[in-house]
């Protein structure tokens, strides 16, 4: 592992060993090297790729094709898939399209429980080995009794528990926040308590098992404040939020499946809470949740579209723009949310010849037919951002050139 001071964080391409300098020149015919800006691969420890079982949506090679794009050179892939990798011969079909298609690293969850159904646990020793950590994600873990033995048994491991955390109880049909927007428009809403109930419950047992645990995609501000006092009390959790629970809320949703994610768009006193815990480090890394659907899947309104977007082309220039430029964090803190954090829970390497180069300075707004992902839906189409990026290496070779 590369460790935070080991890492320049940014430079230029005059920082690169000769050998990535030639590379990189010969490649985009670069004179001005100055010009540019040098990151490290960006890590993304939540994407859906899709593949096996519904390769109309995604795949591998298009999803990594993609984060190559956005500067990522390693992700983390969630097990909702069909088989679901629950065994280690279901993990193995996962792992072999992996190694066939993929142009960067791409590291599978595992799931908590068979078929992510929560009524039995899935082959936690026998698929250790093989998986970055254990998610059910998509599916909360319902079970109380359910959640502590994963938490014991990965524990054992040394393995993440990464949590989806979502009451059934709670939702009552409800597919967008339960705020002012859903009371004006006749939609139903999924109460906050639904996400941060379970982290409650949760953070008990994660201090009782001593499991490392990783919350999914934070949207509310009861679920920050949870998280900051069970860190301060030395509790073995970390959480990530993504890009569009940072710069959008409810009062920014239309009525098109392309506003419809799983957490919903909070309030905007939500949002504000999710800022300040990226600020104050209780937040610890920022992942998209980066969904595609079918075009058909996602043009049926707020009610009947599937939930999630795409997001892993545009997190950086979006992120970039509207949370550095505007100075509500450095670019420091960013690759700590998008390179340090992430790789330093989920052990995962980086060399020197993974990165990303980008023109911090040219601007243009986003257009999803440029995606290289299937999927397209996504709130911020015809947003400005400032930030291409030019070229992806991973292990020294050129993954994605613009």
């Amino acid at each position: 592992m590369t460790s935070k001071n080991q890492l320049s964080l940014i430079k230029n391409i005059s920082d690169l060993s000769p050998s990535m300098q030639k590379t990189v020149g010969d490649a985009l015919a670069l004179s001005d090297f100055d010009k540019y800006t040098v990151f490290p691969g960006f890590c993304d420890v939540h994407v859906h790729f899709r593949e096996p079982g519904f390769s109309y949506k995604e795949t591998i090679l298009s999803g990594s094709n993609a984060a190559a794009k956005g500067g990522y050179t390693a992700v983390c892939v969630m097990p909702n898939l069909s088989p679901v990798p629950d065994s280690v011969a279901n993990i193995k079909e996962e792992q072999d399209i992996i190694d066939r298609d993929a142009v960067i690293d791409v590291l599978p969850y595992a799931a908590i429980t068979v078929g992510e159904k929560g009524e039995q646990l899935s082959d936690i020793e026998g698929l250790a080995d093989k998986c970055v950590a254990f998610s059910d994600d998509g599916r909360g873990v319902q079970s109380e009794q359910m959640m502590r033995d994963a938490m014991i048994r990965a524990k054992a491991q040394n393995k993440l528990i990464v949590a989806h955390c979502e009451d059934n109880t709670l939702l009552f049909g409800g597919y967008i926040h339960d705020g002012v927007y859903a009371k004006e428009h006749g939609h139903r809403g999924i109460c906050s308590k639904s996400e941060w109930g379970p982290i409650k419950r949760d953070i008990r047992l994660c201090e009782e098992t001593g499991c490392g645990y990783h919350v999914c995609h934070i949207s509310t501000k009861e679920s920050v404040q949870l998280i900051r006092k069970a860190k301060a009390r030395g509790v073995n959790i970390t959480c990530e939020t993504a890009p569009h629970y940072l710069l959008l809320d409810e009062n920014d949703l239309e009525e098109n499946g392309r506003f419809k994610m799983n957490p919903p768009l909070r309030s905007e006193d939500d949002r504000l809470a999710l800022l300040e815990g990226i600020q104050d480090g209780t937040i610890d890394m920022i992942a998209t949740d980066h969904a595609p659907h079918a075009e058909d899947e996602k043009n049926k309104g707020l009610e009947k579209s599937a939930f999630g977007i795409v997001g892993i082309e545009t997190a950086f220039p979006l992120l970039y723009t509207y949370l550095v430029k505007t100075g509500v964090i450095t670019m420091e803190r960013l690759m700590e949310l998008l390179v340090i954090n992430p790789r330093k829970r989920f052990d995962i390497p980086l060399n020197e010849n993974d990165f990303s180069l980008w023109d911090l300075e040219e601007a243009y707004e986003i257009d999803p037919a440029e995606f290289l992902s299937q999927g397209k839906a996504t709130p911020f189409a015809g947003w400005k951002v400032y930030g291409r990026n030019l070229l992806t290496v991973k292990d020294g070779k050129i993954v994605y050139q613009v």
